[in-house]
C-alpha cells in the first residue's frame, strides 16, 4: 500500500469527533514509512481544518465528497468540479412542487461561500457545516441557484435523506450524482463526481494504482470509493451501502477501526 484514503466523521474520529492518540500513532508510522495518509471527506476545507492538526493532515486533501482537491501545505488547488446552474434549478424548481418545505443551499469557491436559502438557518445546527447558524444570512431560491456550485444541499425539516432521495429519484433528472454522508441531508455534486472519481485523479496525479490503495469509509458517500480501492474497509458502525461495497469489516470508529487496520499492515510489513 502507497496511499490510505480515510473518510472522517465516522470513520477516523471517533463519536465526539476527536482523533485518538492511538489512531494519531497509527497515522505517524504509516507516513514514517513513506505512505501518503489522505482526508477523503464530505468537509470543505473549512471543516477539515478544525481537525487536521490533530490528525497531522499537511499534504493532500480531498473535500467535497471528491469534488475538491486541494495540497493542504501549500495552498494548491489540484482539481475542482461544480453543478451546473442548469442542473440544480432543474432539480431544485421540480422537488419543490413534488415535496413541499424542501430547502437549498449552495456552496461554493473551495467552500468558503455559503449560500443558504431563507428557513434554512432554523433547522440546521454548527455540526452540520461548521457554520454558525445565525450567520447564514436570508437568502432567496433564485440567489441559492445563480451560480455554479461545488455541493449543492437538499434538505427537509422532517423527512430524512433516505426518504428525501427517494422522491428525488422518481424526478428521473439528470446532470448531477447525489449521495448522503450521514448528515441530517443530501448532498449533490457534479455528474459523475464522487470520492472515487476524486481519489482517481489524485492517484493518477501521483502515478499510483488503485490497488496500491487503501480506504477506509462508514457512510453512502464512502461506498464508491471503497469498492475502487485496492482494499476498501468499512467500519463496524457503517451504513449498508459501505458494508457492501468494502472487502472487509474493522472495528468500529470508537473502537479505534482505522488505527487497528494499519498496525496490522504496517507489523506485516515491517522488517524483520
Amino acid at each position: 500500500m502507497r496511499l490510505i484514503a480515510t473518510d472522517l466523521d465516522g470513520t477516523l474520529l471517533r463519536p465526539d469527533l476527536s482523533v485518538s492518540a492511538r489512531t494519531r500513532a497509527a497515522l505517524d508510522t504509516a507516513r514514517s514509512a513513506g505512505i501518503h495518509i489522505v482526508p477523503v471527506t464530505a468537509r470543505q476545507p473549512r471543516g477539515l481544518r478544525l481537525i487536521a492538526e490533530a490528525a497531522g493532515f499537511t499534504e493532500y486533501a480531498l473535500c467535497g465528497n471528491g469534488a475538491y482537491g486541494i495540497h493542504l501545505g501549500t495552498g494548491e488547488l489540484l482539481f475542482e468540479s461544480h453543478v451546473s446552474v442548469a442542473a440544480q434549478r432543474a432539480l431544485a424548481e421540480a422537488l419543490a412542487v413534488r415535496v413541499p418545505g424542501v430547502l437549498f443551499v449552495s456552496v461554493r469557491e473551495g467552500g468558503e461561500v455559503f449560500v443558504a436559502q431563507e428557513g434554512y438557518a432554523a433547522i440546521t445546527h454548527f455540526q452540520d457545516h461548521k457554520r454558525e447558524p445565525e450567520g447564514l444570512g436570508l437568502h432567496t431560491l433564485d440567489d441559492v441557484l445563480a451560480a455554479p456550485s461545488l455541493k449543492f444541499i437538499v434538505r427537509h425539516a422532517t423527512l430524512t435523506p433516505r426518504e428525501l432521495l427517494a422522491e428525488l429519484r422518481a424526478l428521473n433528472l439528470g446532470g448531477f450524482a447525489v449521495t448522503h454522508s450521514g448528515a441530517p441531508f443530501l448532498e449533490v455534486l457534479a455528474e459523475g463526481v464522487s470520492k472515487a472519481w476524486g481519489l482517481a485523479l489524485l492517484c493518477e496525479r501521483l502515478g499510483m494504482r488503485r490497488e496500491e490503495v487503501l480506504a477506509f469509509g462508514d457512510a453512502p458517500n464512502d461506498a464508491e470509493m471503497l469498492a475502487w480501492a485496492g482494499r476498501g474497509v468499512a467500519m463496524g458502525n457503517a451504513e449498508p451501502e459501505a458494508m457492501e461495497a468494502a472487502d472487509e469489516v474493522t472495528l468500529t470508529n470508537d473502537e479505534d477501526g482505522v488505527a487497528h487496520v494499519i498496525e496490522r499492515l504496517m507489523a506485516q510489513t515491517s522488517p524483520r
